[in-house]
């Protein structure tokens, strides 16, 4: 059999190139940074915060594992927003260092790129989980009340709608989402698996703005997925639920010298519809 190629690859001079030097240097240089956010998302719960473009934001698992679900909008226009399936096909579907995190149309652009991230040597484990998961989306109370019929107002989907209401957005902006800290895969019939969390206290998932950017997280009420959530084993797993740590920091001029926040697509045609060229007579 041949070797199956990716759709997508970088080469040199592309839009999906990445300037790996300049951001191994930010990730290096991490002490020198300014803080100039940090807070702490209590279990079963969201927050929003804004992280301005040429900033660094850091995600920590502070006492121990815990799944969290990102959502990421341009702070400016909430309908440029994370477009998770374009960035399973141009990135891949388990993100760590150097990856992006693409927007929708007709903006496709990179809105962040991961810059650190504790857990890029976990890899594939025996089951074929990886980590930081686009495969699945967030946890939701309708699905909740579908499989159980019961009503639950703390999944991820509900605690991200309650986030972004401060800003002026709504259930309708809340999106696929970044799973991080997430270990998901396929089976050998292709349906979605979820495992324990393998992240421990101190990890850490770190991204850099590329634009000025709303964020959103929920830390899931599944806590680090070790107990099941449907099914005969299904208890409440509240013992196994963490906080978040947020943490915004700006890198000194200097890193960021000769860095330009990326350019909407190029393409600015429509479609292949054309307004009608009216002939004037008299």
């Amino acid at each position: 059999m041949g070797t199956v190629e990716a759709a997508y690859r970088p080469t040199a001079g592309s839009a999906l190139e990445v300037d790996r030097a300049f951001y191994q240097q930010l990730a290096a240089t991490h002490n020198q940074h300014k803080l100039v956010d940090s807070f702490e998302i209590p279990i079963r719960s969201g927050r929003a915060w804004k992280v301005p473009q040429g900033h660094i934001c850091r995600l920590v698992t502070i006492d121990g594992p815990q799944v969290a679900d990102l959502n990421v909008w341009n702070a400016h226009d909430p309908r440029e927003r994370m477009w998770a399936a374009r960035t399973r096909q141009l990135q891949r579907a388990h993100v760590s260092t150097f990856d992006r995190l693409w927007s929708t149309l007709p903006f496709l652009r990179p809105l962040v790129t991961v810059t650190h991230d504790t857990l890029s040597g976990y890899g594939v484990d025996g089951d074929g989980g990886r980590v930081h998961d686009l495969l699945g989306t967030r946890c939701d109370p309708y699905v909740n009340r579908m499989l159980t019929g019961e009503n639950f107002d703390f999944h991820c989907h509900s605690n991200l709608v309650r986030a972004v209401l401060p800003y002026g957005l709504t259930e309708f902006d809340v999106h696929d989402v970044l799973n991080v800290f997430q270990c998901t895969g396929l089976t050998d019939e292709d349906r979605y698996f979820m495992k324990a969390c393998p992240a421990r206290p101190g990890d850490f998932f770190e991204f850099f703005a590329e634009l000025d950017l709303l964020c959103a997280l929920s830390t899931c009420p599944g806590g680090d997925l070790s107990v099941p959530m449907w099914g005969p084993d299904a208890r409440d797993p509240l013992d196994v639920c963490h906080p978040i740590g947020v943490e915004v920091y700006q890198p000194s001029h200097d890193l960021l010298r000769g860095w330009q926040p990326p350019a909407r697509a190029a393409y600015d045609t429509m479609h292949g519809l054309r307004a009608p060229q009216w002939q004037h007579t008299r």
